[in-house]
Order: C-alpha cells, then sequence, then structure tokens
C-alpha cells in the first residue's frame, strides 16, 4: 500500500441552494464540478483519492467514470456535512499520513497549489494542520494529520472542521498561494459561470 496522503473529496450533499440541478454534476468547462475536483486530486501527489457519494451517488459515480477513486457512501448524508467528513476519514488506508479534504463545489482549484499543500504538509513530518491562504483569507482543501482523524469524525451538524481550526490554531501553518479557485466554490446557478 502507498504511503502519503489521501484527498478525500466530499461529493454527497444536496444542493439545496440550486432548486433541482445537483450541483456536482453541473457542467463548467465541458464537464461535471466534482469531475474536476477528482482530477485535480488525481493529478497530484496525493497517494489515493476517495470521493464520499450520498445524495445522487449513482450520477455522482457515473460522473466519475474512468477516473480512479475509491468510494465510499454516506448514507446518513442529510445529517450534514460533518456526517460525509466522517465517513471519509473512515475510509482513509491505515497507512496514510494525513487527509487533504477537498470539497467537490471547488473544480477551480489548481493541482499547483494542492501539490504545494501536500509537500508543506510533507515538509512538516505530517504534524501540522496545512491550510491554503490566498489575498489574505484562508481556503480549502484542508490538511489534517492522522492524529486529528477522531476529532473529524467526532463533529456534528452542517459544518466543516472549522471548529477544529480554531481549537487547534498553534498547529494550522497557512500556505500562502494565488490560487482563488481555494475560495471559490459554487453554491448557485451563478456561480458556475
Amino acid at each position: 500500500m502507498k504511503q502519503g496522503v489521501s484527498a478525500v473529496i466530499l461529493a454527497a450533499g444536496s444542493s439545496n441552494r440550486m432548486g433541482n440541478i445537483n450541483k456536482l454534476l453541473a457542467h463548467w468547462q465541458g464537464m461535471a464540478l466534482v469531475r474536476h475536483v477528482a482530477e485535480t486530486a488525481n493529478k497530484s501527489v496525493a497517494a489515493e483519492v476517495v470521493v464520499v457519494t450520498g445524495h445522487d451517488a449513482d450520477n455522482v459515480r457515473h460522473a466519475l467514470d474512468g477516473v480512479e477513486v475509491r468510494f465510499a457512501h454516506n448514507p446518513r448524508f442529510g445529517e450534514g456535512m460533518s456526517t460525509s467528513l466522517g465517513v471519509g476519514i473512515g475510509a482513509v488506508g491505515d497507512e496514510k499520513t494525513g487527509a487533504a479534504i477537498l470539497l467537490g463545489d471547488m473544480p477551480r482549484l489548481k493541482i499547483e497549489t494542492l501539490n504545494q499543500l501536500l509537500s508543506r504538509f510533507i515538509e512538516t513530518d505530517g504534524q501540522s494542520i496545512c491550510a491554503p491562504v490566498c489575498g489574505g483569507r484562508r481556503g480549502n482543501p484542508v490538511i489534517w494529520p492522522r492524529e486529528f482523524f477522531p476529532d473529524l469524525q467526532g463533529l456534528s451538524g452542517d459544518k466543516g472542521a472549522r471548529e477544529l481550526i480554531v481549537k487547534y490554531k498553534n498547529r494550522v501553518i497557512e500556505v500562502p498561494c494565488d490560487d482563488e479557485g481555494v475560495l471559490i466554490d459554487v453554491d448557485t446557478p451563478e456561480d458556475i459561470n
């Protein structure tokens, strides 16, 4: 098994603000948003890519046909993002040193930025939480050392790991980048353009 960091893509949400459209399947630059994210993760130096499915799982899987990923299904996706985070962390291979948490609705993230974060994580011997910062604002993905996996799995509700970033602020390394893709997600049909 390959050591290193897993890229965990959260792709289980029901996209309530998009109306009847599953935003992860909406096309941008010729392909589904979630496929952009999965291909970026696949082309990075991440050791593996895990995609957490939930709402519309079969269509999300279909959108990723031909992309080398492993799927983990979250039957409790309706209870919030924290359940998907828990399922994704639970699917990370035992030999992995950390997990980069990617959001399936952030297709503008550059491969170089993800690799920069992964390199910084490796430079800290996998001991620091690494978060990208663009224009003074912290974004995603965030890379978490294995020691924080129980904390990530213990979160509840429809929130990410922001409270853990605050709790463990002395362990966070901000990695400067010029990639606005770490800040831009798709929440409405207008965001796709």
